[in-house]
């Protein structure tokens, strides 16, 4: 990492456990600090093709401004500004789409309202941005995984802020992108330096998104006490972003959040459960499963859901969720 970086991290370090004076400049020292800290982790387009992409999917689709769009692309704001006049892209809405929409997350606009210095550079290929049915750029954030635990300790994370097993052997992981379908399916597949492997796969559906992730042991031991973290992040979904926990609860593999308005649920879970939990700070919900142990060879799968419910009935909304998915799973 070049000096400038290292210096732009220490300072992002120290403006976060700052403390301030007010919810304001909280605020302000939040959103400063996140466009800041993307702004290192730009990644410039390989192509125009995948620019015209990248332009749409941040601007089209997530609402960014022009500096955010800058931030995620590497472009000055001028170049930004002449793309989309060329290309004619500006933002439409995604409310009451016919079916469920996933997105890479492009970087640009930190994932987190605060607890930034838990999540310095994000890595944008393990988050998809899947949008609520209820606002024009209203979408959550899913972190799939935030984290893997094993024997070894950190095995990997998806930002910078605890050192992983690779990290204090000053070992790096190369950056990689989410393989895009035609049927709006994502995967992705990574290897780490001591041979281990993992893949995600995002697929969503009408009303909910199916999630899957594997692992394989590539390495001469048993892999055990295999802990995933797995994080829905919700800053950009409007009436579920207040920095509390009272509207949030688990039930079972299941963690959710309601909206200030009482009558609307977001929704997720995955099994095998290790525990359903949330986080008001960021604010996020958890479900974070744990693989079975794997000899090595083998590879250990584990599954995911997430879904979007408005009504007051959330109980029988997820007696509903629990029958497809045991369908699903025979």
């Amino acid at each position: 990492m070049a000096p400038n970086s290292r210096a732009i991290i220490f300072a992002l370090l120290a403006l976060a456990l700052s403390p301030a004076t007010d919810s304001s400049e909280r605020a302000i020292a939040a959103e400063e600090s996140a466009v800041a800290d993307d702004a290192v982790e730009a990644r410039p387009a390989a192509t125009e093709a995948e620019l015209k992409y990248w332009l749409e999917n941040m601007v089209r689709y997530h609402g960014f401004s022009i500096e955010e769009t800058a931030a995620a692309t590497g472009l000055s704001s001028n170049d930004v500004k002449q793309k989309l006049k060329a290309l004619r892209i500006k933002p439409e809405s995604q409310k009451n789409r016919e079916s469920l929409l996933g997105l890479p997350w492009p970087s640009g606009r930190h994932p987190r309202i605060g607890f930034l210095d838990g999540a310095i550079l994000p890595q944008r290929e393990t988050k998809v941005s899947v949008f609520t049915p209820w606002g024009d750029h209203d979408y959550v954030v899913v972190d799939v995984p935030e984290a893997i635990w094993s024997n070894l300790g950190l095995t990997y994370l998806a930002h910078t802020h605890i050192p992983t097993v690779f990290d204090k052997q000053g070992k790096t992981i190369e950056k990689l992108e989410w393989n895009r379908h035609g049927d709006g399916t994502l995967d992705i597949e990574r290897v780490l330096p001591n041979g281990i492997r993992f893949g995600a796969v995002v697929r969503p559906k009408k009303d909910h998104v199916q999630m899957e992730l594997w692992l394989k042991n590539g390495t001469p031991e048993l892999l055990t006490d295999l802990r995933v973290q797995n994080c829905v992040m919700l800053k950009s979904a409007s009436g579920f972003n207040a920095q509390t926990n009272d509207n949030k609860q688990a039930e079972g593999p299941y963690a959710l959040a309601r909206s200030a308005d009482g009558n609307r649920w977001i929704i997720t879970a995955w099994e095998p459960l290790h525990r359903a939990w949330y986080n008001e700070r960021c604010p996020c919900l958890h479900s974070d499963p744990k693989f079975p142990d794997c000899k090595p060879g083998e590879t250990v799968h584990l599954n995911g859901w997430l879904s979007f419910y408005e009504g007051n009935d959330i109980d029988s909304e997820l007696q509903r969720i629990d029958q497809l998915r045991n369908l699903a799973d025979n």
